[in-house]
């Protein structure tokens, strides 16, 4: 029997190598990316229990999601002691919404796996006052922190969580303004109503993170991989501010590599 969520270390199937300070992992597709990327998550947590898990929501890390719950489900007390902490949320919408970032996870990770309130801490989508939103999640984190491990998303305008371009990012949470690109994001198609703003985590949270874990598939995310090829760092592309961490790990496949000889 192969080990749990073993993926072959074969450059036919996977390319590894390091730049800087940031681990590169290129697959050949969605699901080997996606192998990868929880192998790599579930050593670490199997390293350091009970560490604070920063999760984000949409397309990229579905399939990440998946290959966790099947870890659980193969050994119930692997994630006993995890915590957890919501990158992001759409402003506005109920909590119970199906396109809130509460709803997507619950239903992907937090209740597949067995983690409760006392474990969990995430923003509430439609506070009565958002900026004192903001202050109560700056709180829990300050006390709380740092984030151990923080598994992100490229968004296609280069956001990370609702950081979006701009020309000046913030450091703390904070309320975001949505870009066209991120008011259009497909998560939103079965909202019940369009999202007010944005509620995010900031980029000094992010980059206080002892661990980034970034994923990146598909087309769509090739022009900002490219940029992220060139090694600078640029407002108009929040993900690039990564190249100031420590301990990146990218893991992407070739379609949103295409793009990006830096990188190959």
């Amino acid at each position: 029997m192969q080990p749990l969520l073993e993926v072959p270390a074969s450059p036919d199937v996977r390319r590894e190598f390091k730049r800087a300070s940031w681990r590169i992992t290129i697959a050949p597709d969605f699901e080997e990316m996606s192998r990868a990327a929880a192998a790599f998550l579930l050593a670490a947590i199997r390293a350091k229990p009970d560490s604070l898990l920063c999760l984000p929501s949409g397309a990229s890390p579905v399939r990440v999601f998946e290959l966790l719950v099947e870890a659980h489900c193969q050994d119930p007390h692997l994630f006993a002691r995890l915590r957890v902490i919501k990158l992001d949320e759409w402003g506005g919408l109920e909590m119970d919404d199906p396109a809130s970032c509460e709803t997507y996870l619950r239903q992907r990770f937090l209740q597949p796996v067995g983690i409760g309130p006392d474990r969990y801490f995430g923003w509430h989508s439609h506070p009565k006052n958002p900026s004192e939103e903001c202050d109560r999640v700056a709180a829990w984190l300050a006390k709380h922190g740092p984030i151990d491990l923080c598994l992100l998303g490229i968004g296609i305008n280069g956001h990370l969580g609702l950081n979006e371009p701009a020309l000046s990012l913030r450091p703390e949470p904070h309320v975001a303004q949505l870009t066209e690109e991120s008011a259009g994001h497909g998560m939103l198609a079965h909202a019940r109503r369009q999202p007010e703003y944005g509620l995010t985590l900031g980029m000094a949270d992010l980059l206080h993170s002892r661990q980034v874990v970034l994923l990146a598939s598909g087309e769509s995310k090739a022009p900002q991989i490219e940029r992220l090829g060139w090694g600078e760092v640029f407002t108009d592309c929040p993900a690039s501010f990564l190249w100031l961490h420590p301990a990146v790990a990218l893991f992407a496949d070739e379609a949103a590599m295409s793009r990006a000889p830096a990188f190959r």
